[in-house]
């Protein structure tokens, strides 16, 4: 059952990761709605401004250091965790998603609820074949992201163990390719194309995602919280639609004229599409059409590159 509008209205919701592509939308949506505060390092004095300028209250941390969050508010309603560091030091990088995770749930264990957003990048490369939340885990993003997947998947273990300690309602969320009119992998490629720069393929084609759309993914939190149990529900979260890097390339050609170049790599990220059964089950399907998605984007960030 999701949690209702009205509820989340007026209740009091923790954000970490607010300044990130995909965290940012929804400081946007609630700051207005709620009483959101928003939780990071802030090393930059402008992120700092910004979220206050969203309405949002601004709080210090680092997740990494359970002393830096002694002195901050514990009484929160909701929490989403969106926090990720990917520095590529395994002890740092560790220590801030892996324990990070835990010494938050540690700090805010009387929530209604704590939605912890992971990655489809948890899971072993198995080709085209969608990932269940229960196929074999791995180490699939190292090429790229040396410790990410594997932070993720300690991240994924800690949340489990301290939900489970202190009885604390919990989803995990493992995106798939979130993206919108702030930014996303198709922006990139659209970048990529506008240079002349080789967008690198798996071999193994073709390579097929599940991106979703802010709009989306914002909708579907009050589910995401209402879907929380104190036995942990870990889902799939992406677009009902399934995309290749091919169709979607295709279309920002068709939109902008500009041609994308292939290079077969076998050590691209290859194709990661995910099992959609169970979260359909539990939040429904998702709305935003692919098209329409990856046009708002272009409209919004290179309107000059349209026909």
């Amino acid at each position: 059952m999701a949690v209702t509008p009205a509820e989340l209205r007026g209740s009091k919701i923790l954000i970490t990761g607010p300044t990130g592509q995909v965290a940012r939308p929804v400081v946007e949506h609630y700051a207005p709605i709620a009483d959101v505060y928003t939780l990071a390092r802030f090393r930059k004095e402008q992120d700092r401004e910004d979220m206050a300028e969203l309405g949002a209250t601004v709080l210090q941390a680092d997740l990494a250091d359970p002393g830096s969050l002694a002195d901050l508010p514990s009484d929160f309603d909701y929490v989403l965790n969106f926090a990720v560091v990917k520095s590529g030091d395994f002890d740092y990088d560790l220590a801030a998603n892996g324990e990070g995770v835990g010494n938050l749930m540690a700090h805010c264990r009387n929530v209604k609820a704590f939605l912890h957003f992971s990655s489809t990048a948890v899971y072993e490369y198995a080709g085209q074949e969608p990932r269940r939340e229960d196929s074999p885990l791995g180490d699939n993003h190292r090429v790229m992201f040396p410790t990410y997947s594997i932070a993720k998947i300690a991240a994924e273990t800690v949340c489990r163990f301290v939900a489970h300690h202190y009885d604390i309602p919990t989803t995990i969320a493992r995106l798939s390719v979130p993206y919108g009119d702030n930014g996303g992998w198709m922006y990139f490629h659209l970048l990529m194309m506008r240079d002349g720069v080789p967008i690198d393929l798996h071999p193994d084609k073709p390579n097929f995602y599940n991106p979703i759309h802010s709009d989306d993914y914002i909708e579907k939190i009050p589910y995401l919280l209402g879907a929380a149990d104190t036995g942990v529900t870990t889902l799939n979260f992406g677009g009902s639609q399934k995309v290749s890097i091919e169709q979607w390339c295709a279309y920002l050609q068709e939109l902008t004229g500009l041609e994308p170049v292939f290079q077969d790599n076998p050590r691209a990220f290859g194709s990661l599409c995910i099992d959609t059964e169970r979260m359909h089950s539990l939040i429904g399907e998702t709305r935003v059409d692919w098209q329409e998605g990856i046009l708002s984007q272009v409209q919004h960030l290179a309107p000059e590159l349209l026909r």
